[in-house]
């Protein structure tokens, strides 16, 4: 991506460095269908089909546009069980951009997630990480253990400009291994960037200090790559360190440091897949039984080797820098459009995409009543346009059965790479401008259908009273026949 400015004009305006050649036919339903669809699915956008969405922002994982390099190198696949040529081929690659010798290969990052719990986690761990993940903390209290977030007080600070808010908090992860004991903590978590408090990057100086404090006490450091061709962008643009290094560079500076990666290709490479990387040959042993055993034999992991072919391609062209700068670009020009209008917005923008703060959106709703979740409903009626929550009902309940609310209430509104036009990027803001002028009609959220573990993905909810037949009132008064 490349920044332009129009003639005559002070704006500045992503440029694709790309053309479309294949398309898919969307639609918009109308109104009336749009409020059947979101109480049809239970208002958990997850739950709503693909074919009743208009621009689907739900998110960047395992959706992004192929590139015709990637296509074509899925038809020089071998899908042999055992001694592929696919895999010698990916791992190649990997160790030309990682730099790591062994690579264990999972079908995604929650694949990877499950395999690191059962080799390393047992009752009474403790895991320090900057922020958890949604399906990492699961893994990991399963396995009897449980987490620690250190990241710092500015990540949790709505509009705090400080450039890497997903940066630990060193002295209060020092105090944390003092307290629990090394034996104790079986690794340390880096998530670049975090994924729940708004694709928040961390620094390369920062995660290169915690690598070192983990080697200093004889702990693991282990680095979730799924978000990083973000972090990596943002590192480049951001850190003054880095700003004459490659992202070739940037990326072997902080993977030689690590002694476990894993990563997710849905997000990573533009693929399908994913994989545990490392130097470390008995780290890797420790792990290897369980792929067959929960994955597929160790030359697939669970992953088609088409899709492997295409991570191979995928991982290279995230080092290519107007590649990866398309996410980031795209998400800060969302991110300054509304909140040059007065939309609260997570800022600085960062990875994954443009997260509206609901709590300060929706100022009367209660966290009770689910204000991101009751947003993303709204977002869907007045646009067709399928967001996720990133809040309380993405959290899970406490040991009591009392519910654990979230720090921050988002609205996730994902940019997959190389999938949306600029021109429907500016819907989206129309849409949520009218949403905010409006915010005053939406109401909250009621549980009716609550499973007891990861509970976003499949939980139905219920409006508490009629304020979505009154926001589609108002649309059609502002809008008329228009969809």
């Amino acid at each position: 991506m490349a920044t332009i400015k129009f003639y005559k004009s002070e704006e500045q305006v992503p440029l694709e460095m790309h053309k479309v050649r294949v398309v898919q036919k969307l639609f918009l339903p109308p109104i009336e269908e749009r409020v059947k669809k979101i109480n049809e699915a239970g208002n958990n956008t997850f739950l709503l089909q693909n074919k009743d969405v208009y621009m689907d922002m739900l998110t960047d994982s395992g959706v992004n546009a192929m590139s015709d390099n990637q296509v074509a190198a899925m038809f020089q696949a071998d899908d042999s069980y055992a001694g592929s040529e696919t895999c010698n081929r990916l791992i190649k690659v990997i160790k030309e951009v990682f730099g790591t010798e062994y690579f264990l290969p999972a079908h995604q990052g929650r694949a990877c997630e499950n395999i690191l719990a059962e080799a390393f986690v047992k009752p009474g761990d403790v895991v320090p990480m900057n922020f958890h993940f949604t399906t990492t903390k699961s893994h990991i209290t399963r396995k009897g253990g449980s987490v620690v977030e250190l990241v710092r007080k500015c990540g949790l600070e709505p509009q705090n400009n400080e450039p890497f808010k997903g940066n630990f908090d060193i002295p209060a992860l020092e105090k944390v291994i003092a307290e629990v004991g090394a034996e104790h903590i079986p690794f340390v978590r880096i998530e670049a960037g975090t994924n729940l408090i708004g694709g928040q990057p961390l620094s390369l100086e920062n995660m290169l200090q915690v690598a070192e404090i983990c080697k200093k006490n004889g702990i693991l450091s282990l680095l979730d790559a799924s978000l990083l061709q973000d972090n990596l962008y943002f590192i480049k643009t951001r850190e003054e360190a880095c700003k004459n290094m490659t992202i070739r560079e940037i990326t072997r500076t902080l993977c030689d440091k690590m002694d476990l990666i894993y990563f997710s290709s849905r997000k990573l490479g533009f693929a399908r897949g994913g994989g545990i990387i490392s130097n470390n040959e008995k780290l890797i042993l420790k792990m290897k039984e369980f792929i067959p055993l929960y994955e597929g034999f160790l030359t697939y992991g669970g992953m088609e080797v088409r899709s492997m072919e295409a991570m191979a391609v995928g991982l290279l062209e995230t080092m290519d820098e107007e590649i990866i700068s398309q996410g980031p670009m795209f998400i800060e020009h969302l991110v300054k459009e509304l909140d040059s209008y007065g939309v609260p917005m997570i800022l600085p923008a960062g990875g994954l995409g443009a997260h509206i703060n609901a709590m300060e959106f929706l100022k009367d709703i209660p966290q009770s009543e689910y204000p991101a979740g009751a947003l993303a409903a709204a977002l869907y009626i007045a646009g067709g346009i399928r967001g996720m929550e990133r809040g309380s009902l993405s959290e899970q309940r406490n040991p009591d059965g009392s519910e654990h609310y979230s720090d921050m209430e988002l609205v996730r509104l994902a940019c997959p790479r190389r999938v949306f036009t600029l021109s429907q990027i500016k819907y989206c803001a129309d849409r949520v401008k009218w949403l905010y002028d409006n915010r005053h009609l939406i109401g909250g959220l009621r549980w009716e259908e609550e499973p007891s573990v990861l509970r976003f993905f499949f939980g139905q909810l219920r409006p508490i009273g009629n304020w979505q037949e009154k926001l589609a009132d108002k649309f059609r008064e502002d809008f008329g026949d228009s969809l």
